[in-house]
């Protein structure tokens, strides 16, 4: 039996909108456009310029007498060339989201070390931003500008996603202008991406590109779900892998943000590891799920509320944990002091406790705390470290073997005890340093001997 061209194209719309029902993706408005929520949501998006001054310093050997004696002699007696002053600036994207208080929401790497922010309105209005705070964990933060007849976007429940549904992203690529986008959801609770602290993004197709950071992804009902804040792709392009900050994680931080200019984080003190096939069998459990305690830390949270070695953390307040990932996600949008409902298995029976969380120790992490910068996956020295003890500094976990690092001979266990001859004891420290773009002089220790590294 033939069919006609025309009933063919009826045939295909009915699959089409039959697979989108099932799927439970929230079809787009009926006369088929976007245009009427986009003209009410973007006046919300907001474009976010930067200016910063950096110093440029001196190869660092010329603190070294004898090097600042020789190069002294080689410019002519004229001494040693000062630092100089370099201007940098950037272009990324931010949402109004309390139009009365003038809040604006963008990304903490897009106004990092700025000295001066501007806020630039659909309108083309240009106004002088406030920092109020940020959260570079969660790569968040927050402004307020001053200005009338401010449109912010309404905020809508990332909880309430689902794969498949329909968003769109706003921003300002490349500096173009305010630009939109659409797609779909393509993932949820995405992380170990190493991008930021906590990670539990939403990952879309709907195209992110530079610039676009802390704009905003939001439904075909203009609802905001999500931050947009990082991409994957050959030389930062958009190969349709975006990832975005939810609404969830957002709130909790922008709550904390603007109560105390920053985030005050709870911490259970416990050391964690996933659970293998083998683990599980070993502890007694049916499923592969839940978060293996292995360490209490002496003094903390965990230990005053009876948490033990052994225990296999399966809950937090109702939600259900299956990985490190996880548990870490839940437990840093809690606020020092907050009671938080722990449920466990203990010798293959169910346990529900209490914890209190206690503040933050820098040299505690819940779970391997690492960051990542120039290639470099650093982290605290491990236990069984051959050097545990001996020296101070700030671990190489990993190194990319494309990386610069690596091309400078540095590996996986070395350990960097200072960076421009400034001594090292966290890994946060080092990433701030390395962070600047400058090249930096890096002294590292290794069993059996030492070097120093040019990066």
């Amino acid at each position: 039996m033939k069919m006609s061209v025309r009933n063919f194209q009826a045939l295909c719309l009915l699959v089409a909108t039959l697979w989108i029902g099932q799927a439970g993706a929230k079809a787009p408005p009926p006369d088929d456009s976007l245009a009427p929520m986009v003209d009410r949501v973007l006046p919300a998006v907001v474009n976010i310029s930067t200016r910063s001054n950096a110093t440029i310093q001196s190869n660092p050997l010329l603190n070294d007498p004898f090097f600042r004696h020789f190069f002294g002699d080689l410019y002519g007696g004229r001494g040693i060339p000062q630092p100089s002053q370099r201007q940098n600036q950037s272009l990324g994207s931010g949402v109004i989201v309390d139009a009365a208080k003038g809040w604006v929401v963008t990304n903490h790497h897009v106004i990092d070390q700025a000295d001066e922010i501007t806020v630039t309105l659909r309108d083309k209005r240009n106004l002088k931003a406030e920092l109020i705070g940020s959260d570079p964990e969660t790569d968040i933060a927050v402004l307020k500008i001053d200005a009338e007849n401010l449109v912010a976007v309404e905020i809508g429940d990332s909880n309430d996603l689902r794969v498949g549904d329909f968003v769109v992203a706003m921003g300002n690529p490349f500096g173009l202008g305010q630009t939109v986008t659409y797609g779909i959801i393509s993932a949820l609770g995405r992380s170990g991406l190493g991008v930021e602290g906590y990670e539990n993004f939403i990952q879309t197709d709907a195209s992110i590109n530079p610039g676009n950071s802390g704009g905003a992804l939001v439904t075909t009902q203009g609802e905001l779900v999500g931050i947009n804040t990082a991409i994957i792709g050959p030389n930062g392009g958009n190969v349709g892998i975006g990832f975005a900050v939810p609404t969830a994680m957002m709130k909790a931080v922008v709550e904390q943000i603007v109560d105390h200019g920053e985030v005050r984080r709870g911490q259970l003190g416990v050391l964690i590891q996933d659970l293998t096939t083998d683990l599980a069998k070993a502890f007694g459990l049916e499923q592969q799920a839940g978060v293996l305690v292995s360490q209490i830390v002496e003094g903390s949270a965990a230990q005053k509320s009876g948490l033990q070695e052994g225990d296999v953390i399966i809950g937090v307040n109702g939600q259900h944990v299956s990985n490190s990932a996880e548990l870490r996600n839940l437990i840093g949008m809690q606020r020092l002091g907050n009671r938080v409902r722990i449920k466990l298995i203990r010798n293959a029976e169910p346990l529900q406790l209490t914890v209190r969380l206690s503040k933050r120790d820098p040299d505690v992490a819940l779970g391997p705390e690492t960051d990542k910068v120039r290639g470099l996956t650093l982290g605290a020295i491990p236990p069984d470290h051959p050097l545990q003890g001996q020296v101070t500094g700030v671990a190489v976990l990993q190194v990319d073997p494309n990386s610069r690092a690596w091309q400078a001979g540095i590996r996986a266990g070395d350990v960097i005890r200072s960076i421009n001859q400034q001594p090292l004891s966290q890994a946060d420290d080092a990433v701030k340093r390395l962070e600047s773009g400058e090249r930096s002089l890096l002294h590292i220790v290794r069993p059996g001997g030492a070097l120093y590294v040019m990066l």
